[in-house]
């Protein structure tokens, strides 16, 4: 059986062997205690990539962002982001779970805040209201559909915050998909926050973990939230391996995923019933405008297309490694055939 054309998301990538390799041949530590040296250079070279003092290696984005509130805010602090963050509809209400922190989600334009609402929605708890603890920043913004935020925008936002008193995290989980596509380095972009994450198992193909890298007391914070988490792993250097093999030479490549998912864009935009912002497609994400979208992609599943429906009636495909070409043809005779059928 052929296997099937896969768009659900970028993190059903494979490890390319290469990297399996690089993951047997390790030299690993206990990273709980310290010890892991591949655990530590990872950490080293994130920070390092980025423009931060320091950072620490977790088991997910989920986890680096949760612990990210947490080590900024207080139990009771309000947090203000855009109202269709993955912090608030895709991690389960960990930021009141984890932080006790209450959201302050504003309305974005394709997922930038205007820094004069933040301003505005900036509360001291000088009286019954919440005292406002962070601005939390998404680059790419998925629910926006990968779009890339411009860093003169992040840049506006960051000095709102600053002019508060207040620290800004950014969820960079695609974030070296919109350094590729703005042709900025990511430092440029992580230097609009205090903190930053980003993903490893995305588009860099690795089994698991992300970094989250910051100012040397705020890692240290994050540290005993880590550990309350229960995010404390031992021989993590087997997984650092891949995180930095990955990082020498996988980065680059993000773009042959923006091309992929431009392809994939223009070719939907041409089948009847099938809506798509072709302008607003930056990175590796497309959204489908369609009626009945869980249909459809069981209708597709069962025509060897693998795609995420969003709600009644968005359909979201995800170029990645591990599709190409071949897969986006698939795909596109896959939608033609399942539409006629309607």
């Amino acid at each position: 059986m052929s296997r099937p054309s896969d768009f659900r998301s970028d993190t059903v990538t494979r490890p390319p062997r290469e990297m399996l390799e690089a993951m047997v041949h390790a030299d690993v530590g206990d990273a709980v205690l310290g010890d892991d040296p591949t655990v530590r250079r990872l950490e080293e070279e994130a920070a390092a990539r980025l423009g931060k003092e320091a950072a620490i290696f977790l088991v997910s984005g989920t986890m680096a962002n949760q612990a990210a509130v947490a080590a900024w805010t207080s139990p009771g602090d309000e947090v203000i982001l855009e109202a269709e963050s993955h912090c608030i509809h895709f991690e389960a209400g960990g930021l009141a779970r984890n932080s006790g922190a209450q959201i302050r989600p504003l309305p974005g334009r394709r997922g930038a805040l205007d820094p004069s609402a933040v301003k505005g929605a900036i509360r001291d708890g000088s009286s019954l209201a919440p005292r406002t603890g962070l601005v939390l920043l998404e680059q790419t913004h998925m629910n926006a559909g990968g779009a890339v935020l411009p860093v003169e925008g992040l840049r506006e936002v960051q000095a709102v915050a600053r002019a508060a008193s207040l620290p800004v995290h950014m969820d960079g989980a695609r974030l070296f998909n919109a350094a590729v596509a703005s042709g900025l380095a990511p430092s440029v972009h992580a230097a609009c926050a205090d903190s930053v994450s980003f993903s490893l198992v995305k588009g860099l193909c690795c089994p698991a973990g992300s970094l989250l890298c910051g100012p040397a007391s705020f890692v240290v914070r994050v540290r005993r939230v880590w550990r309350a988490l229960g995010g404390g792993w031992r021989q993590a250097g087997y997984l650092a391996a891949c995180g930095l093999w990955a990082l020498d030479r996988l980065v680059d490549r993000l773009g042959e995923d923006h091309a992929l998912a431009r392809r994939l864009a223009e070719g939907l935009a041409a089948i009847r019933g099938v809506d798509v912002d072709v302008g607003g497609v930056e990175t590796n994400l497309v959204f489908a405008l369609v009626d009945r979208a869980e249909a459809l992609s069981e209708d597709l599943a069962a025509r060897g297309v693998l795609a995420s429906a969003f709600g009644d009636r968005r359909l979201r495909f995800v170029t990645h490694r591990d599709v190409g070409p071949s897969d986006v043809d698939a795909a596109l005779a896959a939608v033609s055939a399942a539409l006629r059928r309607r």
